[in-house]
């Protein structure tokens, strides 16, 4: 009776299990979630991935278009209310943006109770850097207070063809580290005529910005010429920095840990206001030059023949735009023959703009004797500081040619002389040799000579050199010990040359001095050491049978590397490394 009794409930048992297991894949949620859709490019982006049960196999999208800065992190909260759970798994990831565009962040996907659940892509618009970007990490938070880029510029209402400069100056708080910096965005100018003048090696310096001390380094230096009238837009320079952040934990020794991140910093757009030239006052023979000027006009000589040939210049020298303006031409009479001019430039441009001379100079032949008057030419350009048109005139000039061919011919109105035959003269081509007076060359014989006798000596006084070097060359070769000691001593120089350029200067040396010893490695022992810590570099040698004090050489060495970022370090000191990098170097190569 009671197994018939359990029969009867059998399939009230199967009904209810089934009814569960629908009820658990019913409701099952799966989605992403973004911080938010529109972003700048120096900004941080947090992907959840949530569901309300259990999975297992998550496989994030590929992030294109994105650098992933952590993740993924993992939460789960569960919680009864009233008899009912409620439960909650998120995967979170933290990302970049590598590149300005519209970007499509795809699918995840995850298995819940052996059924597949995939989110929807969702697209994320990356914009220019933001003045104020909100990071979703207290690392970046930290960042954004004591790193800063700026672009100072001169002069915001500036002239037409007028000179300002745009330097982009990175300020790094006392309290971080920067180093390894990757432009990403460089503006083009547009409306702009621009000249790069950024030295190589700028050095690090210490400076204050809103007040407070930051080391500063400029970044670029750009002289601008604009060239056209109302609001130019300069736009945005951004860059990438690896930034070491000090965090609220501490190490065995109690100095503060560091965090690392890599923070997008940039100079934000900034609006030129552009004064165009007044109209009242303008010169006719204007060309746009606007700046401080002086004007001259001369000939290399006042007085010549006929045939001879003067150089006569057109310069203007001074400050301003001497690139962007065309010189004035002379007017010569039609009896003096006037070729192409020869333009010669003498600039050189400073953060003040360009300043120096420019040159046309004429080759002038007269045909005929007679005076030829230069007429008076004027030159007329911009002072932005008077705010008014300056004109130049030169002084007329007469060139005088005292001898050749009379010309017969009239005079037009104009001042112009008409062409006429031209009569030649005994000695108008007098410069050509007509009787060279040539002589015969005299025959000589080499044969029994002393020449002759030199040159068949000279091999058997070389026989007995080439003997010695020979010899020399042999010893070296199997002098093995004295081989590798130099071979040694080459390798440590070819790795450390770019550490001791950089001697005095701290962090660049450090950076030099790191690198050269993981290259070293690398090149060494065929691996990526940079990817390693100390204590497995320490394994690695120790593994290759290099002594103990060598060993601890070279792990001290890179300690002081680390160390360098936030302690000071004197010109002794860093000297003291370099000498005992080379002899770490070259020691670890001859026991290899």
């Amino acid at each position: 009776m009671l197994l018939k009794k359990y029969i009867c409930l059998f399939p009230l048992f199967l009904l209810a299990f089934i009814l569960r297991a629908q009820d658990n894949n019913e409701g099952v949620t799966f989605e992403m979630r973004l911080s938010k859709a529109k972003l700048g490019l120096n900004e941080r982006l947090r992907v959840d991935f949530k569901m309300n049960k259990d999975g297992d196999k998550f496989t994030p999208p590929n992030f294109e278009g994105f650098k992933v800065i952590m993740g993924p992190s993992q939460s789960i909260s569960s919680s009864w209310v009233n008899g009912v759970r409620s439960y909650n798994k998120t995967y979170s990831y933290t990302v970049a943006p590598l590149n300005k565009g519209t970007f499509t962040i795809g699918q995840s996907s995850i298995e819940i109770s052996g059924k597949i659940y995939k989110t929807s892509p969702k697209k994320v618009q990356v914009t220019e850097a933001v003045d104020r970007p909100n990071g979703q990490l207290t690392v970046d938070d930290i960042a954004d207070e004591h790193l800063h880029l700026v672009a100072e510029v001169s002069k915001s209402n500036p002239y037409v063809n007028e000179a300002i400069s745009v330097v982009y100056k990175l300020y790094v708080s006392n309290e971080i580290s920067a180093s390894s910096d990757r432009t990403i965005d460089i503006p083009k100018y547009e409306n702009f005529w621009s000249q790069d003048i950024t030295r190589n090696n700028e050095p690090v310096k210490n400076d204050t910005y809103k007040g407070k001390p930051y080391r500063s380094k400029v970044f670029k230096r750009m002289v601008l010429y604009p060239q056209k009238s109302g609001k130019l837009e300069i736009e945005p320079f951004t860059i990438e920095m690896r930034v070491d952040v000090p965090t609220s934990r501490r190490d065995f020794f109690g100095r503060p840990v560091y965090a690392k991140t890599a923070k997008v910093v940039s100079a934000g757009r900034r609006t030129i206001n552009v004064k165009a030239l007044p109209e009242e006052g303008k010169p006719i023979d204007f060309t746009g030059a606007v700046g401080d000027f002086e004007f001259e006009v001369n000939t290399s000589k006042t007085s010549l023949k006929a045939s001879e040939s003067l150089q006569a210049t057109v310069a203007v020298s001074g400050k301003g735009n001497l690139k962007l303006f065309q010189l004035p031409e002379p007017s010569l009479p039609s009896a003096l023959e006037v070729y192409d001019p020869e333009f010669k430039e003498e600039v050189r441009t400073t953060l003040s703009g360009s300043q120096g001379k420019v040159s046309n100079s004429y080759t002038i032949v007269p045909a005929f004797r007679g005076k030829y008057p230069i007429p008076p030419i004027s030159f007329s350009y911009f002072n932005p500081k008077t705010e008014k048109y300056h004109t130049i005139n030169s002084e007329e000039l007469v060139v005088n040619v005292t001898s050749g061919p009379a010309n017969n011919g009239s005079t037009s109105a104009g001042g112009a002389i008409s062409k006429q035959t031209v009569t030649a003269t005994g000695d108008q081509f007098g410069f050509i040799k007509l009787e060279p007076n040539l002589r015969a060359i005299g025959t000589s014989y080499f044969f029994n000579t002393r020449g002759f006798y030199l040159w068949w000596l000279l091999p058997l006084l070389l026989i007995p050199i080439a003997i010695l070097t020979r010899k020399k060359r042999d010893a070296m070769a199997n002098d093995v010990s004295g081989n590798r000691i130099r071979k040694a001593d080459r390798l440590a120089r070819k790795y450390l040359s770019k550490a001791k350029k950089t001697l005095g200067e701290k962090n660049g040396f450090y950076i030099a001095l790191e690198k050269a010893l993981h290259n070293y490695l690398k090149a060494k022992l065929k691996i990526e050491t940079s990817e390693f810590s100390k204590d497995k570099i320490a394994l690695l040698l120790v593994e290759r049978k290099v002594d103990e004090k060598t060993k601890e050489g070279f792990i001290g060495l890179l300690k002081n590397c680390e160390m360098a970022r936030y302690s000071p370090f004197s010109k002794v000191q860093m000297q003291q490394d370099y000498d005992l990098a080379s002899e770490v170097i070259s020691t670890i190569d001859k026991q290899l």
